[in-house]
């Protein structure tokens, strides 16, 4: 059965391309979590979707300034108010 609290919740993984949002969490105790969170992707800053490679990942994303690409398994750990 799929979890329901799972799939309402807003992740940079369901942003379309274009769109921006405001970072609310990132999830998760792994080292990426933590490297993302160095690269400046922490709550209350802002990010838009740039492009996606065409199978979907990773994606590109614009995030103070600068691009960085991301897996979508990372950016369904990056909870976002849009």
């Amino acid at each position: 059965m799929p979890n329901l609290h799972q799939s309402n919740k807003n992740t940079l993984a369901k942003l379309a391309i274009g769109e921006s949002a405001i970072v609310t969490s990132v999830e998760g105790n792994s080292s990426i979590s933590k490297r993302l969170m160095e690269m400046g992707i922490v709550p209350g800053v802002s990010v838009k979707l740039v492009k996606s490679a065409p199978l979907g990942c990773p994606l590109q994303i614009s995030v103070r300034g600068y691009h960085l690409a991301i897996r979508r398994s990372e950016a369904e750990n990056i909870g976002i108010n849009k």
